[in-house]
């Protein structure tokens, strides 16, 4: 139950981390991807600080025996870079692009019931069914992570 309780208030957090950060408004975010255009540097500020928390938070956390609420921590093995990581960045670029979302900020923005945002996170999650059931045709990354 603290393992759900966590994972709910982490997930609560994040979703409003992203909704004040404006992360959730797809004109936002095509905006900063608009270098040519009237490009909006706001949201390299967010990344810069979520950046800057990661690595803090990774240098604390790690410096621990092991999660609070787990036996181990969940941490990829693989380093190198391989077609099926690279084919993924650049779906996920172009989505972004595109769509104005991530998957993160598209969870977050659900919770107003906006139509465009409905249908990108039913594209993404049948993208992901897709990609799961393919994943014994496509060479991929299964099993990359402890």
């Amino acid at each position: 139950m603290k393992q759900i309780l966590a994972g709910a208030a982490t997930g609560m957090l994040f979703g409003a981390g992203l909704s004040v950060s404006g992360m959730i408004n797809p004109a936002k975010v095509i905006a900063f991807l608009d270098l040519a255009g009237g490009w909006d540097p706001s949201l390299a500020f967010v990344m810069l600080g979520a950046v800057a928390v990661t690595a803090i938070g990774y240098r604390l956390v790690l410096r621990r025996r092991g999660p609070v609420f787990g036996s181990a921590f969940s941490l990829p093995l693989r380093r190198d870079i391989d077609p099926a990581l690279l084919g993924g960045a650049v779906l996920f670029g172009v989505g972004w692009g595109l769509g104005g979302y991530c998957p993160g900020p598209a969870l977050a923005a659900l919770g107003f019931g906006q139509t465009p945002t409905l249908v990108f996170v039913a594209a993404m999650a049948a993208g992901m069914m897709a990609a799961r059931s393919l994943g014994h045709v496509l060479p991929g990354r299964a099993g990359t992570h402890q």
